[in-house]
């Protein structure tokens, strides 16, 4: 019987994450492309680590493992796992912690940018023909000067507002778990209560975790305080923000426009209203889809697995269940 730990990667990862296997003879691998093979469960019954993505890993998946000591996400978030079950079974939950905070802030700035420019009129505008309209386009929006909340405080949040700072912008923070001088350390400010301080802003950015309390963090009595020149931005899980209340506020001028990179239900349904939105900049759930993003994620997933087995993964890397 070998002696190999067996990991089960669920959705390919990048080649440098897989090279790490590739040369380490303590572990064999098997790349599974999505939880519709067939014979997922025996795979899974037999494994001591999972790699997994963005696919759903049941309760029902987890306990029907036996050996399973670790499963390691492919990113920060953390939804699409039953912590129940990972808990009652005794699993470590890894996350890549340190891999995507630069090309997810980096992709906020982006659909910022991209809206407060108004980048698909104006280049419509150009490739059309009707250059000579330029004087009937409706203006475009600085960043210098203007207010921008950053929602969650973690390893992006603490990328973007160095960004945002290079902007000049005034950034604003509102994470009930981070202290005010580290916040301030940062040169944001440290704010604690969002729904009376959202009014003021220009621009406000979503970096939260998924739960309870965040489920439509983001409504439509909240849209309807808000600023008419206001951007918001969801880099972070869908759900965070209510679509439909969204939708509404930007077809009532409530807000200037948003930018969504994640969705309540991925794929969304061609019925949402957002995907018809001309006041929505969108992207499918890539924010973190840079190559060299991408190349860290991949590493840092088997690395994490690595790291466990060898009895050296960081604490930082780990959810508590």
């Amino acid at each position: 019987m070998s002696d190999k730990k067996k990991i089960i990667i669920i959705q390919p990862i990048h080649e440098a994450g897989i090279k790490l296997l590739k040369e380490n003879s303590n572990y064999e691998y098997e790349i599974v492309e999505d939880l519709d093979n067939t014979d997922i469960k025996s795979k899974i019954s037999k494994c001591d680590a999972i790699s997994i993505r963005t696919a759903n890993l049941s309760g029902e998946l987890i306990n029907a493992s036996k050996n399973l000591k670790i499963i390691s996400r492919h990113g920060v978030g953390y939804d699409n796992i039953d912590l129940k079950a990972s808990k009652e079974k005794n699993i470590t939950l890894a996350i890549t912690a340190t891999a995507n905070a630069v090309a997810v802030a980096e992709h906020v700035l982006f659909m910022l940018l991209n809206i407060s420019k108004r980048r698909n009129m104006y280049d419509d505008t150009v490739k059309s023909g009707n250059f000579l309209n330029r004087n009937k386009l409706p203006k475009t929006i600085e960043l210098w000067n203007k207010n921008i909340l950053i929602a969650g405080f973690g390893r992006i949040g603490q990328c973007l507002i160095k960004r945002c700072l290079g902007f000049e912008m005034n950034v604003f923070v509102y994470d009930p778990f981070v202290r005010k001088d580290i916040i301030e350390s940062f040169g944001g400010k440290k704010i604690e209560n969002l729904a009376d301080s959202i009014k003021e802003m220009d621009a406000i950015t979503l970096h939260v975790p998924l739960n309870d309390k965040t489920k439509n963090l983001i409504n439509y009595n909240l849209l309807k305080t808000m600023k008419k020149n206001c951007i918001i931005i969801n880099a972070a899980r869908g759900g965070v923000i209510n679509e439909v209340d969204l939708d509404r506020a930007l077809n009532e001028d409530l807000i200037f426009g948003a930018g969504i990179d994640v969705f309540e239900k991925e794929p969304p349904d061609q019925n949402n209203p957002l995907l018809k939105n001309e006041k929505v900049f969108l992207s499918p759930h890539t924010a973190a889809f840079t190559e060299e993003c991408m190349t860290r994620m991949g590493i840092e997933t088997i690395q994490n697995i690595i790291d466990f087995f060898e009895k050296r993964l960081d604490n930082s890397k780990t959810i508590k269940l």
